[in-house]
């Protein structure tokens, strides 16, 4: 990069016209139109210079019954739109957004048009971009309205309730680099205008994840992080850690980390993902020194280690994105440095081709 910075300024230097030569000669003298030619600026042309990759994405997703619109949030470049499945994405924050760095996006299943985006990357490395909230749209993303402000924070999770688009929940990771109370999870009523925090263990401990049960969205299972990390060094993992679930929308809400079968000791990051087919059927990737992925058949009230596969829980605090096939409960997706399914309930995986490492979120067209 620092080669063509310099290329940069060289040609800026090089092409210095004849009134800023004048301007240098004689620094009291006025420019006017006279002092260039207008003709030789109809020449030039934008053109992009790069760079011409846009960073770290995080969030995806799609629109039920629509297979050519996805959206995807960069982490440093804001929310980007494809009507024609992928062969050509145009920017549809810049003109909204305070913050460029998305962390997740949800659409609502019974609203397209409807759409939450949740700033701030909760993918912490030493350089995250934290964000400044939660975003709303109801035209598709043609405007946004900011719906809830948060300091320097990450958003690692927006579910919106299947067929009550007002319902929405935010797990909220709150600031990295600091303690702040901002954190938890968060649930919306009245479509975003007032929000409510629902689940709050310390000021050192966010929501990293959340999921409703697909055939039930009064069921919620949420998990807690705790994490602090600076420019040089990483405090993964905490007694506020813990994995949760809500069988009232929210309203209460019981510890399952306890539960038989999940390792004891300091937890850290954790993901969950529930079988459409069969709601009992619930996956976690687990944080620990005893962790992997775990595998649940009767919603959560003991479960089994079924991998402790390396390739799986490398980096954690970076990856760890857990994913069930909406039509089979033994098809598993874990997101890392590769792509990896499962189809035998995570006992086995194979790798995914795919055009570039490290891999974050991922979307399912049921």
């Amino acid at each position: 990069m620092r080669s063509q910075f310099i290329l940069l300024l060289l040609l800026a230097v090089s092409i210095t016209t004849t009134a800023q030569r004048k301007l240098s000669e004689s620094p009291s003298q006025k420019l006017t139109t006279e002092d260039y030619d207008s003709s030789t600026l109809t020449t030039l042309k934008w053109r992009s210079i790069g760079p011409w990759r846009g960073g770290r994405c995080l969030a995806v997703t799609g629109v039920l019954n629509d297979p050519y619109t996805y959206y995807m949030g960069a982490t440093g470049g804001g929310i980007w739109k494809t009507t024609d499945g992928g062969n050509s994405w145009l920017p549809i924050s810049d003109s909204a957004f305070h913050s460029a760095s998305v962390g997740s996006l949800a659409i609502s299943a019974s609203d397209p048009n409807i759409i939450f985006a949740g700033m701030g990357e909760y993918a912490i490395r030493n350089t995250a971009i934290m964000g400044d909230g939660i975003y709303k749209s109801i035209d598709a993303g043609k405007s946004w309205k900011h719906v809830l402000a948060l300091d320097a924070s990450a958003v690692g999770r927006i579910l919106i309730h299947p067929s009550n688009p007002n319902l929405v929940y935010a797990a909220v990771m709150g600031k990295m680099f600091g303690e702040n109370k901002e954190r938890g999870v968060y649930r919306s009523s009245d479509g975003g205008a007032t929000w409510k925090q629902i689940l709050f263990k310390n000021d050192s401990t966010g929501a990293i994840d959340m999921r409703f049960d697909p055939n039930n969205p009064s069921i919620i299972y949420a998990s807690l992080w705790q994490v602090y990390r600076n420019s040089w060094s990483l405090n993964d993992g905490g007694q506020g850690s813990g994995l949760y679930k809500s069988t009232d929308g929210g309203d209460t809400w019981q510890l399952l980390s306890n539960n038989p079968g999940l390792p004891k000791g300091i937890l850290g990051k954790m993901t969950i993902a529930i079988a459409e087919s069969n709601s009992n059927h619930v996956y976690a990737m687990v944080e620990n020194k005893n962790g992997g992925l775990f595998s649940s058949t009767d919603a959560g009230k003991t479960w089994t280690r079924v991998s402790t596969q390396n390739d799986l829980t490398q980096r954690p605090w970076y990856f760890s994105g857990v994913w069930v096939d909406p039509k089979n409960e033994n098809h598993v997706y874990v997101m890392n440095v590769q792509f990896w399914q499962s189809i035998d309930g995570g006992k086995t995986f194979t790798a995914i081709n795919q055009e570039h490492g490290d891999n974050h979120d991922m979307w399912i067209n049921p």
